[in-house]
């Protein structure tokens, strides 16, 4: 299959004006392998002359252009050719028949296992609308889409725009305004819906059956975070929302969180929540609700012309998103999410070989295959903080009025990120087009570094940078509480640029710049650099300050700044300043009186994912998971009173995930419940009987049993995951078996087996599966596409082996020419924290 360069596109784009698709598609009568589809694509040739249309048929049964009839053997790989094109309007029809999809791309068809009920949805991003439809298939050529289903009787058809079903059966689609083929969607099934009305239009949620009363019991929730995202971008932006209904539907085995499809935003029904959920989680949920609805507007409406803009989409939306629900909803510190998780993500991307600008030079990104790779904590993460940052630089008024100009000037077209700076330049007197080039052009993480000294009366504070980008941040100075000696109190935030305006040139690969102050009396106890986390940079601490912090962290009185204390010794354990265990035993001090859940979250994620899995030798993760019982056994002592059920259970699952002996947990699991709570649900029994398969107590029989009792799409992943970690040779032996060899597991199935089988535990058992990866992965990825590839490279990798043979393998491996480039991303960054791992250990 070829991909699409983005010459090809520049070429196709002047050649053609496409104006109108006609889509018919018959999901009755193809059986489980196959669907009809029949598409009549409008369009305009402006000069005489030769190109291609997309597809990737199982069959491709007839070609007609113009009424005449063109061969289908000239179909190669995924293009069929156009040529001979005279000047002026065309009609080509293209009869196919199409493979349904069980990895998530294209048109991915589903059966629950818990009621035996068939599903259908699309996910058409980048390139898959060939799974479906032909297609001229880049972003900047925008038509019109009329959409016809013909459904098995009992199904309902959700698309773009509002569904009718006909008289003969058939379901047909309101005619989308001009949107991008990657954005065309379809979800057919026998859907359980709940509908309501807000500002005149249909609003809808959608999700399969079995998950009806989990639906229900949330939809006010989802509803009301809706209805607060559409009225407070409604207040931002001037364009009002421009499509005809918002439907969300939560489909089965989706690859992404999301997708932003106009009037049918498509979410992973992991988020129809079966089980007991923190707050937090809650909270992360609503942000995606409001990250894709910002899409409507950015992305939508307004699309990038190719694909390496694909920040203006998901850094928009991630900023949006989080401010929106900050501003909109009961969800008021979402920004400490995003500091302590979220923005983790974007630092770890920024600082690996594989690390690019957040807006790719064009030659950077020459066609689909290299923009794929662009997804990652870059583009979400610090393209998002690059924003923020923007925002705080340019002011609220002007950021909001130059989108707004942007939105009025590109509506319903294509746009650059040339035109989006230039819409901001237009409402600023301040220096954009500067701003831009040293932060979307430019790679990797800057350092802040204090120096404090005191003097006269003062204390004197100069920042040094290491880096290249301007930052406006702001410091935070606290004292000891003098009738708490743990505890800390504000004494002054104030706003510092660095560095400081000066004419002196700098050197490139010296530190970038200083800026001092002066302030009145004693030097603070704790000084903090990005208090509010409104720049990306990573920052450090001065002695006195790191000594402050490593002793009372949960003192600091703001939940915002504890975020960024916790990130700097992150980073610092990363950067190998700050030993493993030093972090752990801070987390042991302060985390059983930390007052922000997201914050616990986090803590407890990178010190059991990282740190006791990864940076500490083998023979220190006994007293590491040690460390993290005793640490979630305060957490539940704390939570006993029931006033806190969000922390309970997160401490629970930890508590569980750390268990070195089974003994605990095999009691929770026979009680059916924690004593004083909570009880078992789904989730937490699947999460039990893993960890007991990890320590070898249990088996295939109880397993089994546990399936019977829970038959539901995520019983069978429980129940894949639990299989693949038994530590038997013929276990091992099975999965790897099932995900390297039989090419039938879905990508949800894949990854749920991929989870279960690579167990710091079980070193010995699986060393001879580490050369075993590498001789499979890449002719697996080959054979099974892009989503499979990203799923082994993540999921599947040998990530708790941590030695200098692994990441020799790992580089020769990297030195193939025949790796797919999804594998080859996710291999290079996975290689690369195999380094850091050794280099943290040493």
């Amino acid at each position: 299959m070829s991909v699409l360069t983005r010459d090809e596109a520049q070429t196709r784009a002047r050649f053609l004006d496409v104006q109108r698709y006609r889509i018919e598609l018959d999901l009755a009568t193809g059986g489980e392998d196959t669907f009809a589809s029949r598409t009549a694509i409008h369009f305009t040739a402006r000069t005489a002359g030769d190109t291609f249309v997309e597809l990737k048929p199982a069959i491709l049964r007839s070609v007609t252009l113009d009424g005449q009839p063109l061969d289908p053997e000239t179909l190669t790989g995924n293009r069929l050719a156009l040529t001979h094109l005279t000047a002026g309007p065309h009609e080509l029809h293209v009869d196919a028949v199409m493979n349904y999809s069980h990895t998530g791309e294209g048109l991915h068809r589903f059966t629950d296992p818990a009621d035996g009920e068939t599903y259908a949805y699309t996910q058409l991003f980048m390139e898959d609308v060939q799974r479906v439809f032909a297609a001229f298939d880049q972003p900047d050529l925008k038509a019109a889409f009329d959409l016809t289903v013909k459904a098995p009787d009992g199904w309902k058809v959700l698309a773009n725009g509002i569904t009718e079903q006909q008289d003969d059966g058939r379901w047909k689609a309101a005619t989308t305004p001009l949107i991008s083929t990657y954005l065309v969607a379809l979800a057919a099934g026998p859907w359980h819906s709940v509908t309501t009305e807000h500002a005149g239009l249909p609003f809808g949620l959608h999700c399969r059956r079995s998950l009806a009363p989990h639906l229900d019991a949330d939809a006010d929730e989802l509803f009301e975070v809706t209805r607060q995202c559409y009225d407070r971008y409604h207040e931002k932006f001037d364009e009002p929302y421009p499509f005809d209904s918002y439907d969300q539907a939560f489909v089965p085995e989706f690859n992404a969180g999301a997708m932003e499809n106009p009037g049918l935003v498509t979410f992973r029904d992991e988020f129809v929540y079966r089980s007991a959920v923190t707050d937090t989680e809650r909270q992360t949920r609503a942000m995606v609700i409001a990250h894709e609805m910002a899409h409507m507007w950015f992305g939508d409406l307004v699309t990038l012309q190719w694909w390496d803009d694909i920040w203006l989409n998901e850094s928009f939306a991630e900023y949006m998103g989080y401010q929106t629900l900050t501003e909109a909803t009961r969800f008021t510190e979402t920004w400490v999410d995003f500091g302590i998780a979220r923005k983790a993500w974007g630092y770890d991307a920024d600082q690996r070989p594989t690390t690019h600008p957040v807006a790719p030079a064009p030659d950077a990104v020459p066609d689909t295959a290299s923009a794929m790779l662009n997804f990652d904590g870059i583009s979400y993460a610090k393209g998002a903080s690059a924003l923020r940052q923007l925002v705080a630089w340019l002011g609220e008024k002007d950021f909001l009025a130059g989108i707004n100009t942007h939105f009025n000037r590109h509506k319903f077209a294509n746009a650059t990120l040339a035109d989006f700076i230039d819409s901001l330049a237009s409402t600023t007197d301040r220096d954009v087009h500067a701003w831009a080039q040293r932060w979307l052009g430019t790679t990797g993480v800057d350092t802040l570094t204090p120096t404090v000294t005191e003097a006269d009366g003062n204390w004197h504070l100069t920042v040094t940078q290491h880096g290249e980008r301007p930052h406006r941040l702001t410091v935070g100075a606290y004292d000891r509480d003098i009738n708490d000696g743990r505890h800390l109190v504000l004494r002054e935030r104030f706003d510092i640029d660095v560095p400081q305006a000066t004419d002196a040139p700098r050197a490139f690969d010296a530190p970038q710049g200083e800026a001092a102050t002066a302030r009145p009396g004693r030097r603070p106890a704790l000084l903090v650099l990005n208090d509010q986390d409104l720049t990306y940079a990573k920052v450090r601490l001065d002695d006195t300050s790191a000594d402050t912090a490593l002793r009372s962290l949960a003192g600091v009185p703001d939940a915002l700044t504890r975020a960024v204390l916790w990130n700097t010794l992150r980073d610092m354990v990363r950067d190998g300043e700050l030993p493993p265990a030093a972090y752990l035993e801070t987390a042991r001090a302060h985390l059983a009186e930390e007052a922000d859940l997201a914050v616990v979250q986090g803590v407890l994620t990178f010190a059991a994912t990282q740190i006791t899995n990864r940076y500490l030798a083998a023979a220190d993760r006994p007293a590491a998971l040690a460390l993290l019982t005793d640490l979630t056994r305060a957490l539940l002592r704390r939570t006993e009173d029931g006033s806190n059920p969000g922390l309970r259970l997160t401490a629970v699952r930890h508590f569980i995930d750390a268990a070195a002996q089974p003994d605990t947990i095999r009691g929770w699991l026979e009680e059916g419940s924690v004593p004083g709570g909570p009880e078992l649900d789904p989730e937490l029994r699947w999460r039990i009987l893993t960890r007991l398969a990890v320590l070898g107590a249990t088996d295939d029989k109880e397993i089994a049993a546990a399936l019977a009792a829970d038959p539901s799409a995520t019983g069978e992943e429980g129940a894949a995951r639990c299989r693949a970690a038994l530590p038997t040779p013929a276990a091992k032996e099975a999965a790897w078996t099932a995900m390297f060899q039989s090419d039938t597991l879905s990508n949800y199935l894949f990854t749920a087996t991929a989870q279960g089988f690579w167990q710091p535990e079980q070193a010995d058992i699986l060393q001879p599966y580490v050369t075993r990866y590498y001789q499979d992965a890449v002719p697996l990825a080959a054979r099974r596409g892009p989503a499979i590839a990203e799923a082994v490279g993540r999921n599947a990798f040998p990530a708790p082996v941590v030695d200098a043979d692994a990441v020799h393998l790992g580089e020769t491996c990297l030195d193939r020419s025949d790796l797919l480039p999804a594998l080859r991303r996710k291999l290079a960054d996975q290689v690369d924290d195999l380094r850091r791992a050794l280099t943290v250990r040493s």
